[in-house]
């Protein structure tokens, strides 16, 4: 059987589609192998890929943005949606029913330094009209740097993606006060990438066939189910608490049923670098993304 080597820059429940292609049988119904890793801390999958460690790496579009803005060609090219909708929640140390965000202009705020997690807190707070100048911003590193320092006592609120922060919950240790995604809308946020040239493979088109049919599945299953497929991944998050948080996403809608990205999220990921100050010009769709090869 061939085998696909995939990599995470980031691994949460967030990515569930593409985790469910690998717990799943959809790669080995279309006559795959596989092998996973994550990026180590700081690096992103796109080295492993341009090295040829990898095949398919979980990504986002905004980061073809790089190269455009120094004027060069993209090296990779993203090809399928994994998420419509940022996944971030704002978790407090103790329970907020009448959470405002403008609750954190001058409180301590845990969130991840650059990138898109940046962007996307700083145009979260963008729409609920606070100035992200007057909130104390904590920078400690990684997603587990992150939650090390919350769970140490620092931050008043933190930035986190699922489920952290429903284990966080389910150890007493935060409380889950707001989601960054109901704030931002839709957009091209996180996507599946390649190369051209693997892209054009019938491996590529196999692995697209199996991604289809997890998306499938996703949509068409419990919270608990797609738990229990998954769980193995997640040794050190509580059931419940990973539950909760597939709940959370299946009803934000980030996993929409197509697997394209589309041009409309596209152009709002454009409309949200471009407000963020990220961008300066409307870069083209067809720069950064490619249609399924399937």
């Amino acid at each position: 059987m061939p085998n696909i080597n995939i990599q995470f820059t980031l691994f949460s429940a967030f990515y569930s589609p593409l985790i469910v292609t690998m717990a799943g049988d959809f790669l080995a119904d279309e006559g795959l192998e596989f092998t996973w890793s994550v990026a180590p801390p700081g690096e992103s999958a796109i080295k492993a890929l341009l090295e040829g460690k990898a095949d398919v790496i979980q990504s986002a579009p905004s980061q073809g943005f790089s190269s455009l803005k120094k004027g060069e060609e993209p090296q990779a090219v993203h090809f399928a949606q994994v998420n419509e909708m940022d996944g971030f929640y704002i978790t407090a140390h103790e329970p907020d029913e009448n959470f405002n965000w403008k609750n954190l202009e001058g409180s301590e705020v845990i969130v991840f330094k650059a990138g898109q997690p940046n962007v996307m807190f700083r145009r979260a707070c963008q729409v609920a009209g606070i100035d992200y100048d007057k909130i104390n911003i904590v920078t400690p590193g990684g997603a587990d740097a992150i939650d090390d320092a919350f769970r140490s006592g620092q931050g008043t609120y933190v930035q986190q993606q699922g489920p952290y922060p429903q284990q966080l919950e389910s150890d007493g240790a935060g409380h889950i006060v707001a989601q960054c995604g109901t704030l931002i809308g839709p957009n091209a946020f996180s996507s599946l990438a390649s190369t051209r040239e693997w892209l054009a493979s019938d491996e590529a088109k196999a692995f697209t066939r199996a991604y289809q049919k997890a998306r499938a599945f996703i949509n068409s299953q419990s919270a608990d189910e797609i738990t229990n497929m998954i769980l193995p991944y997640f040794k050190d998050t509580n059931r419940n608490a990973l539950v909760n948080c597939i709940d959370s996403y299946q009803k934000l809608g980030c996993w929409s049923a197509h697997a394209e990205i589309t041009k409309e999220a596209f152009d709002n990921l454009i409309e949200i670098y471009t407000l963020t100050g990220e961008i300066d010009q409307p870069y083209p769709y067809e720069k950064v993304c490619a249609k399924l090869p399937a």
